[in-house]
């Protein structure tokens, strides 16, 4: 297995992972190997799943947003997300996330 380090760039709003960082618009620059790439992947995969439960679930009206488990998976899943973006990801990348207030405080 390869540990080396490499260069990746990365658009949360499609789950685009990209080594080029001409081939798409990105939103975070972010230093990983291969097995942080791959979790990273499962991520986006896992959300996308998720994606569609909630399209399916949103055309039930009287299920509330706050008593949905599947947008709670994805919320969770997406903080998980940005949780590896702000570990992996260049100064910018970390300075970004913090402002979003995203991820949990630790205490």
């Amino acid at each position: 297995m390869n540990d080396q380090k490499k260069t990746y760039y990365i658009d949360v709003g499609t789950g685009h992972i990209s080594s080029n960082a001409t081939s798409s618009t990105w939103s975070y620059k972010i230093h990983a190997d291969d097995a942080e790439i791959t979790q990273l992947r499962d991520l986006f995969n896992q959300n996308y799943s998720t994606e569609w439960k909630n399209f399916f679930r949103a055309h039930v009206p009287f299920v509330q947003y706050h008593y949905d488990r599947e947008n709670d998976a994805y919320d969770s899943t997406i903080q998980q997300v940005y949780g590896m973006l702000h570990k992996l990801g260049d100064e910018e990348a970390k300075t970004h996330i913090e402002s979003m207030n995203i991820l949990p405080n630790e205490s």
